[in-house]
């Protein structure tokens, strides 16, 4: 199933291999794509005033702890700085609030899908939507399309690639039956069949002894692989897949929670201003070492 990706940005951040697996690659999911929203409409006035909130004039917002980059910077959610917090202040802001009427409070990454009431008025912690989880909790529209990254060690040919042409010869890794797969053979179409593994580990493996030349993961995979399993690796570079039904990352809320509607409001004025295009390429662009490959 498509599933988020929680992964630390620095090795010290590591405590079990059960991280590897948590970020695996999405594989493909064959299921229609759940509707971001979950059926709220927007309130007849999405005016701060109006809000239903869970404290009046706060917005409160949910994120799990540690907070890693490049989502959040320094392990603070409040600073404004990473992709996931300067998109909430970007919300808020559209929403009426200033940025000291944000209030965080620490949510466990499972607990903020579960059935049942929340603390929070949404959680942003790389939630993906899915029809399984938009049976218990409400999601905002999209507020990020996954991309797929390539990953190959420093100094290698591969590694100064600039563009998709300039893979078509590599050697690449992927795991079996995932998106990244997919795009691979969609998009790269290198000369000879990519390498395929069953585990996205063993692809790792394969790039630190050089049985490859690239491996493709998810770009939130590709994070946490360059900082923790691959010294002296590298992104090489992201694209997107065109896919009819691609990964999205969405706010979560409590299920019937009548802020969606006005928070979808709030990142359609972002998308359509160009400001949420902005902050993705600041935070998950080339200044952190993932740029756009053509």
């Amino acid at each position: 199933m498509v599933r988020r990706s929680p992964m630390p940005y620095a090795l010290g951040a590591l405590t079990t291999a059960a991280v590897a697996c948590a970020v695996a690659c999405a594989p493909v999911d064959k299921t229609p794509a759940a509707t971001g929203s979950g059926g709220a409409s927007p309130s007849a006035s999405c005016t701060k005033d109006a809000l239903a909130l869970k404290t009046p004039g706060k917005l409160t917002v949910g994120t799990d702890k540690p907070a890693y980059d490049p989502w959040f910077k320094d392990d603070d959610p409040a600073n404004g700085q990473g992709f996931e917090s300067a998109v909430t202040y970007a919300v808020a802001e559209g929403l009426g609030f200033a940025k000291n009427e944000v209030e965080w409070v620490t949510i466990p990454f499972d607990s903020a899908f579960a059935p049942g009431a929340k603390k929070f008025d949404f959680d942003v912690n790389q939630v993906s939507i899915t029809p399984q989880r938009a049976k218990v909790v409400d999601f905002s529209k999209g507020y990020y399309t996954v991309k797929q990254a390539v990953v190959a060690v420093e100094g290698s040919k591969i590694a100064g690639a600039k563009d998709i042409a300039a893979l078509k010869d590599a050697v690449i890794g992927v795991q079996v039956g995932t998106t990244s797969l997919q795009a691979v053979q969609d998009v790269i179409q290198p000369a000879a069949e990519p390498k395929v593994y069953s585990q996205q580990v063993d692809a790792v493996n394969a790039l630190k002894n050089k049985q490859v030349e690239a491996i493709v993961v998810d770009l939130p995979t590709a994070f946490y692989v360059t900082a923790a399993q691959v010294e002296n690796s590298k992104i090489v570079g992201q694209f997107g897949t065109g896919g009819a039904a691609p990964e999205e990352f969405g706010l979560v809320f409590e299920k019937g929670s009548p802020l969606v509607g006005c928070v979808d409001q709030a990142i359609g004025g972002l998308r359509e201003s160009g400001a949420l295009d902005k902050i993705e390429k600041q935070w998950l662009g080339s200044a952190v070492g993932a740029p756009d490959l053509s």
